[in-house]
């Protein structure tokens, strides 16, 4: 039987009488050491836990549970109310200083804090099922009382309402109730009755009040059980645990330490030497320490065992920040191998990129779930460059055809697309330019009726002076229209990088463009287009304030750098407020382009090294003596190899093995083309 359950909870009716011993836990079971869940199965019956009611006989066969609070209702109709201030139920000391209560109606005790001396906290906290308990090791553990289940660790529901009570006790939302005095019983000494019987103590002759006399009815009833004896498996585990504390101090000398912190501290340094871990036991631990001379640096088994719990805090929280920073390091190193792959685009699905990865083990360190999110994060951010860079190649082609327009001077406002067709193709800037090819049609379209449209307005500029004195209204409607980009470009959704395409539903509802329809002159597109190109205009100015701002900033771009860190840098500075937000993408693109050109001839550059070191590699080939021959073993010639400079320069293994094969392979050849020719 398990102790404690034969264990008999406060008598009836005595306030005045020394309270049995109590358990901390739900009995039945020892909870497992180290960090091994509980058991999943109700506490039997028995000795009730701290905070549940005692199981016990009452004298009229009644179960002596906390009573319901109903009965406080009847406490004015009692003669011992007015003499307790009408309280139902009191509070009392037991003599080895643990609480429990006395109802003066019922004339039960309990062990469990009754409803009517609750404060609201309590009674908020008494509602939810899980309860704290010690196990008999002295660690605390939770028991919920309606599923049964027991845990090591605080359930989440129980931390939010503690939370909750302490931030309303603090806002004096839960005020406390008066608990009534607290009767402390006298620590008198029982000795052990037999089985059946029960030996009162010394009363005095007369009841000195009615509660008294009450308590001595109550006890004359009660038969107490023998008290429980100490089974064997407790004296057993009680003996294994006395020798193995006291065998240190037979063998182990004790160090002298100045202080109790240094001793704690060098108890500390044992554990932390032996790799005891977060999860280890005591006695998984004893057997790792016991034979230190530290392990005496602490003379008393709890201040032990308070040196172990405060190690074991402090390395689960090293152990779970070790945890975090190798998968953080994880998840940074797939990032940046999926950002930089020769294999990866933005069309590259996971399953492909599983079977061109799988086999590494970057891809492997990081589980299934965020592999996937990382994965979509750099395909969104190659998907983004891609498109940067299709933007940039078209913001090339488009000065570089405006540029061999107007490097024709045989194209004139009358030239038509067709004609003009014939002569970019007998222009040889054009035809050795593959870019230009691919180039968007509607584009190019757009370029010339541009280029012409500047030829017409030079040749018409006369004529077009004198229509605008005459039609004055004409130009208001103009400055009218303008006045709308300028509040389309003030609400940021006009830059030197939109298009007409994309704002025409926009502009075509305002009443200022309706007005621009049907008369000569510029068209709203070609206000567009000029505001537009004002806005490029002020590119090369807004571009050094840019660089000014990221050279104040320190920030660099790279090749992985992203246009929101770019603008958010940007953003920051005042100066940006009078920056076109079309000019600082472009800015973005241009320095962007020139991250790339370096990257880009720091490869070619390794390159190049590389392949000096294979032809200085297959040089010191050819310099061995005895020449290789085709049947030569790469064991034999890595001998004479490993002295070479050029042999520890080139690091890879398989490099070698390759470059050796190829050179045979070269020599057989040679040797088939000799033999063929005789």
């Amino acid at each position: 039987m398990p102790p404690g359950a034969n264990f008999m909870p406060p008598p009836m009716g005595a306030p005045d009488m020394p309270a049995p011993p109590m358990m901390g836990g739900p009995p039945g079971f020892q909870p497992p050491a180290g960090n091994i869940p509980p058991p999943h199965y109700p506490p039997p019956g028995g000795m009730p836990p701290m905070g549940m009611p005692p199981a016990f006989p009452t004298p009229g066969g009644s179960n002596p549970q906390v009573q319901s609070v109903s009965q406080s209702n009847s406490a004015s109709n009692s003669p011992l109310g007015d003499k307790q201030d009408k309280k139902v139920w009191t509070e009392h000391k037991a003599p080895d200083g643990r609480t429990y209560y006395y109802n003066h109606i019922s004339k039960q005790s309990s062990w469990e804090k009754p409803d009517d001396l609750k404060s609201k906290a309590e009674l908020m906290l008494s509602n939810c099922p899980w309860k704290e308990y010690k196990s008999d090791s002295g660690k605390i553990y939770f028991h919920n009382s309606q599923t049964k289940e027991s845990r090591w660790t605080k359930p989440k529901e129980l931390e939010e309402l503690e939370e909750m009570v302490a931030k309303k006790t603090q806002e004096g939302a839960l005020s406390s109730t008066d608990p009534g005095p607290v009767i402390a019983a006298p620590p008198t000494t029982v000795a052990p009755p037999p089985a059946g019987s029960i030996t009162l103590p010394q009363q005095p002759a007369k009841p000195s009040s009615a509660i008294q006399a009450a308590m001595q009815a109550t006890l004359a009833s009660i038969k107490l059980p023998p008290p429980t004896p100490t089974t064997k498996i407790e004296k057993e585990m009680k003996e294994i645990s006395d020798e193995e504390e006291e065998k240190p101090k037979k063998e182990v000398v004790p160090l002298v330490f100045k202080n109790k912190k240094e001793a704690m501290d060098a108890f500390k340094s044992l554990l932390k030497e032996k790799g005891v871990s977060s999860t280890a036991s005591w006695e998984q631990a004893l057997k790792l320490i016991v034979n230190d001379p530290r392990y005496g640096a602490l003379k008393q088994l709890n201040e032990r065992k308070q040196a172990f719990n405060e190690y074991k805090t402090k390395r689960a929280k090293e152990e779970k920040e070790e945890q975090r920073l190798r998968a953080k390091q994880a998840k940074e190193d797939l990032e940046h191998f999926l950002l930089h792959a020769d294999k990866m685009n933005s069309s590259v699905k996971y399953w492909k990129a599983d079977d061109l990865f799988g086999d590494q083990d970057v891809w492997r360190r990081v589980d299934d779930r965020d592999r996937r999110e990382i994965f979509d994060d750099v395909v969104h951010m190659l998907a983004k460059k891609e498109k940067e860079e299709s933007k940039s190649l078209r913001k090339r082609n488009t000065k570089v055809f405006t540029e061999i327009l107007d490097s024709m001077p045989s194209l004139t406002h009358c030239t038509t697309w067709s004609e003009a067709s014939q002569m970019l193709l007998d222009n040889p800037r054009f035809t050795e330019d593959p870019d230009l090819h691919n180039m968007d049609k509607e584009d190019a379209l757009i370029c010339f009726e541009e280029h012409i449209r500047l030829l017409e307005q030079e040749n018409d500029d006369e004529k077009e002076r004198e229509r605008r004195r005459v039609k004055r209204q004409q130009r208001k409607n103009r400055e009218g229209f303008l006045v709308l980009l300028d509040e389309l470009h003030e609400q940021a959704k006009l830059n030197s990088m939109s298009l007409w395409m994309d704002l025409y539903r926009i502009i075509s509802q305002d009443v200022r463009f309706t007005n621009m329809l049907g008369q000569p002159g510029s068209t709203p597109l070609d206000l567009f287009k000029f505001y537009v190109e004002d806005l490029k205009a002020r590119f090369h100015d807004e571009k050094k304030i840019v660089k000014e701002i990221l050279k104040e900033k320190g920030f660099m771009v790279e090749v992985s750098t992203v246009f929101e860190d770019f603008a958010s840098q940007i953003a920051s500075d005042r100066r940006a407020s009078g920056l076109d937000t079309g000019n600082i993408k472009l800015t973005f693109n241009s320095l962007i382009e020139k991250a790339e050109a370096r990257e880009k001839e720091r490869l070619k550059e390794e390159a190049r090294k590389l392949r000096k070191l294979e032809s200085q590699f297959r040089t010191a080939l050819k310099q061995i003596s005895p020449q290789i021959e085709p049947e030569s073993k790469w064991e034999d010639v890595k001998e004479k190899l490993e002295k070479d400079p050029v042999f520890e320069a080139i690091t890879l293994e398989s490099e070698r093995i390759r470059l050796f094969k190829e050179y045979q392979a070269v020599l057989e050849d040679a040797c088939s083309h000799h033999h063929a020719k005789r």
